[in-house]
């Protein structure tokens, strides 16, 4: 299974390797490249402001230029300038007088809390804190309180000599700067290191699908969605007062889904957080406000404060006309429980009405889903895994064209195709998406599509699906089951609400006595969610059968265990490999199977690992390697309990010579050191000897893999003996 490994870097790490691999004006070039972005489409986005700061830049030298580019990169808007000595910039600390003189920069007391905050760690601020008379007991408040503090203090006493101001300076061209990053990558938390870790390959982005298309339809709607997303990076920061006073004044309008949805967000913050300071302030914000969430919380507050019939009134409307399916699902439920007197909601309801109680050995508490899956295989039904993954790979696979090639990024750092960030697809390509289904008349039909979209877009960036090389087996198997009147409808579903049916489908599929079904599985204590309550419906009304199966744990002596011993070249599970592999199958306490093998570790064996279990070089040099039997070993220990003494131990060596292959290895797991030490408390020793000899159970060779899980096995059977009584299923 393909696995893109993603890798992480210290900012140490990071920065030593940007150091040593990028040319002497990279920050600069790249500044130029972001700006490059605003003299074609988006042009029109951009403000008197923003206009006359990429002009004044344009105009100043390249030293002045290069500092410029250098502080941009920085993630505050204050900056210590001693540490602004880079070798392309001739005279930095002249130009940086020059440039605070021109009004790029500021001294420190023109710096926000927020960035104050983001320079400085809370450690230091308590130390300034220290050096004011009268200050103490103030090192449990928040980091946004002290700097406020500190802020207050330094005003009349001055800076503290533990953050001396002359070594700081702010950003004066910060707001604007902001304001470009957001048009570029459409969020407040976008960065200009973005550039130097896709150079890096650090981060992949959409470099074959870029755009040209502004974000924005308009320079009013682009000022509105940031005033929206600037306004819940602040609201953290604001003090009651101060947003009363914002909850007071007129919000602007927004005219795209983008700008919609950041005032969905804001307003919906805003009057929650005011709900505390000025109740009818916040209930006025909350009723006023776009969106669902918001709609939701109002209601729920204002029949609190016992506008019981105004409630009433609003959720028949919503009931009758109704703005989406989840809050549809909240009006029909808090109707039917405030005003028929009914105690549970509805997902309680599907959960308490589950269409089948399930009892699964307690061992698969790590992976209840998979254990069903397992449970099933064993009573002669045919199950698979399924929830969110084959259907997204089935939607984005199919519609491939449309989402990743007609569809455009504004920039190559977007990944999700603008159609399905606002849940606009169907709106924006109906005819192209009904043209396309038309085209399968059969599911061979979809299934040779599919197939060829995967072989032509292998690895490509996509924000729907993760690739792998087993990634249409589970779809394969829906299209052979399904009825493939189902499958087309349910894809037309997701075209026209991707938002709604992105995620929360069922968790597996059973096939039994010819017929398909979808089981949502729940252990106990797990809850059904609004969008698993909605994804269900839309499958329901799709003709699928989909039930809720409630797990109880017992200890089924049915479940297989798979009692595993390795031997290793050495105890590092990165560096060292297996030598030698032992296996017993366990099934009601008798060895149904066993499996081993010599394992040619593909490096030496060291001397003391030969004195220590009797393997050498010689005995492996003909054995198979790993891969050449790793398809065995998966097999073997499929829908099996991996059972072990000290298992991480044995388990990490499997699931890293399987990460090699670029598989994945997951299986439930049980250790008996662990279990022994819960079933016979106070041995001297639970090493395998110790035990082996305490309980009088026959060990042919110590430190050889079979003859260590044949003893391991029958810890088990003492385990099960001594913690619990079997309940048969």
């Amino acid at each position: 299974m393909l696995y893109i490994h993603t890798l992480l870097f210290t900012h140490r790490q990071l920065n030593n390797r940007m150091k040593k691999a990028l040319p002497a004006y990279y920050y600069l070039d790249h500044f130029h490249e972001f700006l490059g972005y605003f003299d074609a489409h988006s042009h029109t986005l951009l403000d008197e402001q923003s206009r006359q700061f990429i002009a004044a830049f344009r105009a100043l030298d390249r030293d002045q230029q290069c500092l410029i580019a250098r502080a941009a990169n920085r993630k505050y808007a204050l900056i210590n300038r001693t540490q602004f000595n880079y070798a392309e910039i001739n005279e930095p600390q002249q130009h940086l007088d020059a440039l605070t003189a021109q009004g790029w920069f500021a001294d420190m007391t023109q710096a926000s809390i927020q960035d104050i905050a983001g320079v400085v760690t809370k450690d230091t601020l308590l130390a300034c804190l220290a050096e004011f008379p009268g200050v103490s007991g103030v090192s449990a408040k928040k980091k946004a309180e002290l700097v406020s503090l500190l802020c207050s203090l330094a005003q009349t006493h001055g800076w503290p000599a533990q953050l001396p101001a002359q070594d700081y300076l702010v950003k004066q061209f910060e707001p604007t700067l902001r304001y470009l990053l957001f048009l570029y990558f459409g969020n407040t938390k976008g960065r200009l290191n973005q550039f130097s870790m896709r150079d890096l390959g650090i981060m992949r982005t959409r470099e074959d699908a870029t755009g040209t298309a502004a974000r924005f339809d308009s320079a009013e709607d682009a000022a509105a969605a940031f005033f929206y997303a600037r306004g819940l990076d602040d609201l953290t920061y604001l003090s009651a007062a101060q947003k009363e006073a914002v909850g007071r004044s007129s919000m602007p309008v927004t005219e795209g889904p983008l700008s919609l949805r950041l005032a969905e967000k804001y307003q919906h913050k805003l009057g929650v957080q005011l709900l505390d300071s000025d109740r009818a302030l916040g209930l006025q914000v909350l009723q006023q406000a776009p969106g669902d969430a918001a709609r939701e919380k109002w209601l729920r507050e204002y029949y609190k404060d016992g506008h019981k019939e105004a409630v009433k009134t609003e959720l028949e409307s919503i009931i009758d006309n109704p703005a989406s399916d989840s809050l549809l699902a909240f009006a029909e439920d808090f109707y039917t429980r405030k005003y028929h007197k009914k105690r549970t909601s509805v997902m309680t309801d599907m959960l308490r009405s589950a269409s089948r109680q399930l009892a699964l050995d307690i061992s698969q508490n790590q992976s209840v889903e998979q254990g069903v899956v397992g449970w099933y295989k064993r009573h002669g039904a045919a199950a698979w895994r399924t929830e969110n993954r084959p259907w997204r790979v089935l939607f984005g696979l199919t519609f491939w064209q449309l989402l990743f090639e007609k569809d455009s990024l504004v920039t190559e750092f977007d990944r999700r195709p603008q159609s399905l960030k606002y849940n606009t697809f169907y709106h924006s390509f109906g005819a192209d998406i009904e043209a396309l289904l038309s085209q399968f008349a059969t599911p061979a039909d979809l299934r040779l599509h599919l197939t060829r979209q995967a072989s032509t877009h292998f690895g490509k960036v996509n924000s729907v699906f993760m690739w792998r090389q087993t990634l249409l087996d589970t779809v394969n198997v829906m299209l052979e089951h399904i009825p493939f009147a189902q499958i087309l409808t349910i894809l037309r579903m997701m075209c026209k609400d991707f938002a709604a049916l992105s995620d929360g489908f069922p968790d597996i599929m059973v096939v039994e006595d010819g017929k398909v079904r979808f089981e949502e599985i729940k252990a106990p204590g797990d809850v059904l969610r609004r969008n698993q309550l909605i994804t269900i419906q839309r499958l329901q009304q799709a003709g699928l059968t989909v039930n809720i199966t409630q797990v109880e744990w017992v200890q089924d002596p049915m479940q297989p265990y798979v009692v595993v011993d390795i031997e290793t070249t050495g105890g590092k599970q990165d560096y060292h490999r297996i030598t030698e592999i032992g296996m017993v199958k366990m099934i009601n306490g008798e060895v149904v199977d066993s499996w081993q093998s010599l394992i040619n570790p593909q490096r030496s064996i060291p001397s003391s690992i030969t004195r220590l279990t009797g393997i050498d070089n010689a005995m492996v040099a003909d054995a198979p390697t790993f891969a050449e039997v790793a398809d065995e070993v998966d097999a073997f220990t499929q829908d099996c309990v991996f059972v072990a003494h000290n298992v991480n131990f044995d388990y990490g060596f499997f699931k890293l010579e399987f990460a090699r292959l670029e598989r994945a290895y997951r299986r439930p797991k049980l250790c008996t050191v662990v279990q022994m030490r819960r079933a016979c408390p106070g041995l001297s020793s639970y090493s395998l000897a110790a035990l082996t000899a305490h309980f009088g159970i026959d060990m042919q060779r110590h430190h050889r893999a079979m003859s260590d899980a044949r003893a391991a096995a029958s810890l088990l059977n003492i385990i099960h003996e001594r913690t619990a009584c079997y309940a048969v299923t």
